[in-house]
């Protein structure tokens, strides 16, 4: 059976932090591929910065382009409407019921998955990796307990280096003025520069 990993968020700009945590996933739970799916109306939040769609699409293809094992998606940008995680996976079974999902997450989300459509749907379609930043363990183990015996689930941690990269902190910078250098890929820099994203031209 095939084991894929599901990398999701708005990616406004996508940059290394969420692509370690995509390697790491790969690594440790020997996911064949990574989808990185940027969604297109997500629930939770609005997308911010001025940019399109297709500069987020642009900036994704950019940063995944030397690694074969991440793989685009476009499946939530075609979707109509508010984009739910459910949905998406349940589209994902129907097309392929030969693989194992792996949706990939950080604690704040686990924290909040309740509050998601239907979450014993997503927990019976896939499993939950959650990445950990500065998180109290005890709390977020507490959390998981909790959540796999409600909702009969499969939940665990992702040994993913601690990262402290935001895209809203990017955006931030853009619009300071400060540079983003090493927080993104080059090639990414370098289409940000040309399109004029997010207010400024880095430097």
């Amino acid at each position: 059976m095939k084991k894929i990993g599901i990398l999701g968020g708005t990616f406004n700009p996508i940059h290394h932090g969420h692509l370690i945590l995509g390697q790491a996933a790969k690594e440790e739970f020997g996911l064949d591929e990574i989808l990185v799916m940027p969604t297109k109306n997500p629930s939770y939040k609005t997308i911010s910065g001025g940019v399109s769609e297709q500069n987020r699409v642009d900036m994704i293809k950019l940063a995944i382009a030397n690694f074969p094992y991440f793989k685009f998606s476009d499946m939530e940008l075609k979707r109509e409407g508010t984009t739910y995680t459910v949905d998406t996976l349940r589209a994902l079974t129907q097309k392929d019921d030969d693989c194992r999902y792996y949706f990939i997450m950080g604690a704040d989300s686990l924290y909040q998955i309740e509050t998601w459509k239907d979450p014993d749907q997503i927990f019976h379609m896939a499993n939950i990796l959650v990445a950990t930043r500065n998180d109290s363990r005890s709390a977020l183990d507490a959390q998981i307990d909790y959540l796999e015996e409600k909702y009969s689930g499969k939940i665990y941690h992702l040994s993913s280096p601690s990262i402290e990269i935001s895209s809203n902190d990017i955006r931030k910078r853009c619009k300071n003025g400060s540079s983003i250098h090493f927080f993104l890929p080059e090639d990414v820099i370098d289409y940000i520069e040309r399109n004029d994203l997010y207010g400024i031209t880095a430097d």
